[in-house]
């Protein structure tokens, strides 16, 4: 009995340490499942601890995106009038995308590959502002600007950020040959020129131009002037929105600038010293102008040259080579609503008329007394297109380049001159219609929520302009 009574306790330490053997060898097994599983290429998309998500897509060898179209026609089918949100157009609830097509998914994707060119220029420089330019189907213009970025001072120390509204092959070789600065690529994923059978693009069922939808028994909302939706008119505002949202709030090279970000479209021809002017610019803006929310390259009225005199001028904000920061942005941000709801197709008509009104203070921009931007060429919305083809003109109307546009042209020194008086679009101005779809609005509002980091945002609501 003595004998039998000391095993008793090494049986059982031996019977606690079974269970424990089993689950190491439970674990083992699994550890070598994992480890010699075959693994595809996976692409993760986001940071979990920066958005709270975390987005995986398989990365597989793709056909080109324009040889896939026959069955992406097939698959919009199905999604066509799947897309009708409810009439509350609430801002920031769960936000309600339309389905997406073949083609935008693989276009989205390439929205989370990293700048190219890093090779070239592996660092960006310190004070660098980014650039960003919006393009759409005027490879003849794209040619222009893209050649006068290359002569551009400093340029190969900041990041080139192209974004397409739209898939166009020549388009898309024009940026991939860039070689004089890191550049990215993103495209708009819900582009009406994506979806041709699916909102945002045509649906079936849709109204068109003034539809009486009783009697055609047609959906859609007409505008002010009783027009239906056009996908190729609403894609300017959708585009435009869309890329600021992704820009400061969703890209991972630019959701954390704090700086400035410069905006130039296709047609602005960009001077060699108009990079070294936007510096000085955006540094002066604050102790200079404390009431300017940006700074331009180009008078507001784009036919102007400037004063040339020795002075700095404050403005109405124009549309011609903007930049502003994180802390305007969060303030254009906050009137989603406004500018989701307000019928115009056009973004700047938008934020001239609603936006900057609801800030309560006039809304300036400083400038130099002499352009380093300039519009040009005569191809615009509706001028020179034929059937949704690209205009097509030489783009002789690009400005001389004289020897002072070629260095940094303004002086710390100089005083500030105000127009009080600003002219052109207003408040109360109400629009020239184009944008009253419900479906219009809800897009734009869910492109306001998707990318929005409140908890980065909240800490920069007293940042300076």
């Amino acid at each position: 009995m003595a004998a039998h009574g000391k095993n008793r306790p090494s049986r059982c330490r031996l019977s606690r340490l079974v269970p424990l053997i089993c689950l190491c060898g439970f674990l083992l097994l699994g550890l070598l499942l994992v480890v010699i599983r075959p693994r595809p290429n996976l692409v993760a998309l986001g940071n979990p601890r920066e958005s709270g998500t975390l987005v995986i897509f398989e990365n597989k060898d793709t056909q080109h995106p324009q040889e896939e179209e026959e069955e992406e026609e097939e698959e919009e089918e199905e999604l066509a009038s799947s897309y009708y949100p409810d009439e509350s157009l609430a801002f920031n609830k769960t936000p309600s995308l339309p389905p997406q097509s073949g083609l935008s998914r693989k276009l989205e994707r390439k929205n989370f590959l990293p700048p190219r060119n890093t090779d070239l220029f592996p660092k960006l420089a310190k004070n660098h502002i980014k650039i960003v330019l919006y393009v759409h189907n005027r490879p003849q213009y794209l040619r222009i600007v893209v050649d006068s970025l290359s002569k551009v001072e400093g340029i190969n120390e900041t990041l080139l950020i192209v974004s397409h509204d739209g898939y166009f092959e020549e388009m898309n070789k024009i940026v991939e040959g860039i070689r004089f600065c890191q550049v990215k690529q993103i495209f708009a994923p819900y582009s009406p020129h994506l979806f041709s059978k699916s909102f945002p693009g045509v649906s079936p069922g849709d109204c068109k131009d003034k539809d009486d939808p009783a009697v055609k028994k047609c959906k859609g909302k007409a505008d002010q002037y009783g027009n239906h939706r056009s996908p190729r008119i609403v894609s300017l505002k959708h585009h435009w929105w869309w890329m600021m949202n992704w820009v400061w709030d969703g890209m991972k090279e630019t959701r954390r600038h704090t700086g400035h970000i410069l905006f130039i479209e296709e047609d602005h021809f960009i001077l060699p010293n108009a990079y070294r002017n936007i510096q000085i610019l955006s540094s002066l803006k604050q102790n200079k102008c404390a009431y300017c929310y940006a700074a331009n390259l180009a008078p507001s009225d784009v036919t102007y040259k400037g004063e040339e005199t020795e002075n700095l001028i404050a403005e109405k904000i124009g549309n011609i080579g903007y930049t502003f920061n994180r802390t305007v942005w969060r303030k254009i941000h906050s009137r989603a609503r406004e500018f989701c709801a307000f019928d115009d197709y056009n973004w700047d008509i938008t934020m001239w008329a609603t936006v900057y009104p609801s800030f309560g203070t006039p809304v300036y921009t400083l400038r130099g007394p002499r352009r380093s931007a300039a519009h040009f060429g005569k191809c615009g919305l509706h001028q020179g297109t034929n059937k949704g083809n690209p205009c097509f003109d030489n783009g002789q109307a690009t400005p001389d380049i004289q020897e002072l546009d070629k260095v940094p042209n303004i002086k710390s020194e100089w005083s500030v001159i105000t127009y009080a008086q600003q002219g052109g679009y207003q408040a109360g101005f109400k629009g020239w219609g184009g944008w009253a779809d419900d479906r219009d609005l809800r897009l734009c509002l869910d492109l306001a929520s998707i990318y929005h980091i409140r908890a980065f945002s909240s800490n920069l609501t007293k940042q300076n302009f």
